[in-house]
């Protein structure tokens, strides 16, 4: 599939949208993850048959949609009603479509909160290696307890600055592990061959992201607690850390299909994430960690586990793919296997 670039006016900003395939396919809608854009998806689509109708926009602060403000104590709701608009904008999906809504990462929290807010309008979802339910960092059970009333050591006072100000300044080097083509090579893939010839398409994509306050990584808080940080109010890195989503994803009325797609091999959302505070000081790279009992890493993989077996239990259906040696990005580094969950989840929701 080859998509077509479009910009669309809706929920008060520009949104620009890829658009591929006939205007009556099978719906689907991708949203990408952090520190990317829309054109994170290009390899996929060039393997998506055409029965599909795609449609993949830049959320706010990436790619060339409007940099807008990012609320953070909403969590991820702004990225959600930015998408939302956009199921009713002209021209894009057919009339009352209900797309398969696949997210990458953050994107998977965005498309957790669409189905919340909008039951009706989502046929079924493709979670990719998504953030957890309970958000990111600052929780330690599977319950989602948070370890300390302020969310300490979560938010964008755990931003790496030299990767932060690598990022603002467009920095394409390979120079050093802050630089952005370094962490693409190294966190976002477990093996940087599988980028092949779309490793500068991809960076291009990170380099877009609105540096700041009030996008990434946010403004950061101050904390009497370990590590003397803790989510602020605004941006992307305190949106994630504020994100909840599991009491209402389980309570939701209508409970289409979910698929959970991971890799075994991803360092960024896993029980032992290497951007997790808790265990980056467990491991000793953060200095004064209090301890497991105060400050556990927060088990990422077993609280979205949790979450979509208490999902299946209340008249949902999921199943979880776990791809080994992969990391966090399945769409790239195992395209086919990919491709074949996503048409499946689309003909189970086409012919259900």
């Amino acid at each position: 599939m080859r998509s077509a670039r479009h910009t669309v006016q809706a929920h008060g900003i520009n949104q620009a949208v890829r658009v591929a395939g006939p205007p009556d396919g099978v719906p689907v809608l991708l949203v990408h993850g952090n520190v990317s854009s829309s054109a994170f998806w290009e390899p996929l689509l060039s393997r998506l048959p055409g029965t599909l109708r795609v449609v993949a926009p830049d959320l706010r602060g990436y790619g060339e949609t409007d940099t807008a403000p990012v609320d953070a104590t909403r969590g991820l709701a702004d990225f959600a009603d930015d998408v939302a608009a956009l199921l009713e904008a002209p021209g894009l999906f057919a009339p009352h479509a209900r797309p398969v809504v696949v997210g990458h990462s953050l994107g998977g929290g965005v498309a957790m909160r669409l189905l919340v807010d909008h039951p009706d309008r989502v046929a079924g979802l493709l979670l990719e290696a998504p953030v957890s339910p309970y958000g990111f960092g600052g929780t330690g059970d599977l319950d989602g307890t948070p370890t300390t009333p302020d969310l300490a050591g979560t938010g964008a006072g755990g931003a790496n600055p030299g990767f932060v100000a690598r990022l603002a300044a467009g920095d394409r080097s390979a120079d050093g592990p802050t630089s952005p083509r370094s962490v693409l090579r190294t966190a976002y893939v477990a093996d940087p061959a599988s980028l092949g010839d779309d490793e500068d398409l991809l960076l291009d994509s990170m380099v877009t992201t609105a540096v700041g306050s009030d996008n990434y990584p946010g403004d950061a808080a101050t904390s009497p607690h370990w590590p003397g940080t803790a989510a602020g109010a605004r941006g992307v890195l305190n949106a994630l850390a504020r994100f909840r989503v599991a009491d209402e994803l389980v309570a939701v009325g209508v409970k289409p299909p979910v698929t959970w797609v991971r890799g075994d091999a991803d360092v960024i959302v896993s029980d032992t994430s290497l951007f997790d505070l808790a265990y980056l000081g467990q491991l000793g790279v953060v200095p004064g960690w209090p301890g497991t009992p105060q400050c556990p890493p927060q088990p990422m993989i077993g609280q979205t586990r949790a979450v979509l077996d208490r999902y299946a239990a209340a008249g949902g259906a999921y199943r979880e793919v776990v791809l080994p040696g992969c990391g966090h990005s399945p769409h790239l580094e195992r395209p086919a296997e990919f491709v074949a969950e996503l048409l499946a989840l689309t003909g189970a929701t086409v012919t259900g």
